[in-house]
């Protein structure tokens, strides 16, 4: 998505492919919120969900849920990726990708893992739930909703954030809804499929789905599960997240998810809850 005539801007810069594993290097652009020595947590995310769409798996067969675990801090130097299958079958199978990161010693310590369900596609148009078809606001509309108290508060001025364009709900029955579309490519210079860039907004569903202050806590989610009911189509992804906390460190936000044919899936977080400081 970078601007004609630019050097392509993305999370990550391809540095080529060995023994099967594809080598690339995040970006400024990916860091995080919570410090600047790690990624957020959407651009693995959706860096996993590619190596998974690039295997050749058979064209019956469709993404249904994909969970994200994140193992350990995704830090910001060389990042290698591959996927496999490792259920394969013609009515479900099941395929994994990992994520490394170069150590200063120069070996690789898995970061992050992606485990996703394809399902043989059937026509079951007779059953299908009805769908909800909240529509996308043009630059300018006047809304509902209001975005996050935290995009004014620092977070949106670099990193993950400052390259994810927000748009509020227009739709007084979801308040909440968030519209989210990256503003640069995935990978330098390739463009990337609706799936992979959802599976990138969606990590930002615990920063939507919560009231909490900044300076007062921290919320970190160390997975992301996403229940599809079909294929995402368009760049805009609609997050509508509340986020439960615990009275003991942990908590989660349950999401449902839009674009701009209407109603996608629901997304769901483990979300490890700390005071600030």
């Amino acid at each position: 998505m970078s601007a004609p005539g630019t050097a392509p801007r993305g999370y990550y810069v391809p540095l080529g492919a060995d023994d099967g594993w594809e080598h690339l290097m995040p970006t400024a652009e990916s860091v995080s919120v919570w410090t600047d020595t790690i990624q957020h947590g959407g651009p693995p995310s959706a860096l996993m969900v590619r190596a998974i769409e690039n295997l050749d798996m058979p064209t019956h067969l469709a993404m249904s849920r994909v969970t994200v675990d994140i193992l350990g801090a995704i830090g910001l130097s060389e990042n290698r990726v591959r996927a496999q299958v490792i259920r394969p079958g013609r009515q479900i199978a099941q395929v994994q990708a990992e994520l490394d990161v170069q150590t200063a010693s120069g070996d690789f310590r898995t970061a992050a893992r992606a485990t996703a369900w394809f399902i043989a596609t059937s026509d079951t148009a007779a059953v299908a739930a009805p769908v909800e078809s909240p529509s996308v606001p043009a630059a300018g509309d006047d809304t509902i909703g209001e975005l996050p108290p935290w995009l004014d508060a620092g977070w949106g001025a670099s990193g993950f954030i400052s390259t994810v364009e927000f748009r509020a709900s227009t739709d007084p029955d979801r308040p909440r809804l968030a519209w989210l579309r990256p503003a640069v490519d995935i990978v330098a210079g390739e463009t990337a499929t609706p799936l992979v860039r959802t599976c990138c907004m969606v990590d930002v569903a615990n920063g939507l789905g919560s009231t909490l202050s900044p300076t007062e806590w921290t919320w970190m989610n160390t997975d992301t599960t996403i229940h599809l009911r079909r294929a995402p189509t368009g760049d805009w992804t609609g997050i509508d997240a509340a986020m439960v906390g615990g009275a003991h460190g942990f908590g989660y936000t349950a999401a449902d998810l839009f674009d701009a044919e209407g109603s996608l899936g629901r997304s769901s977080q483990t979300i490890l809850i700390t005071r600030a400081g």
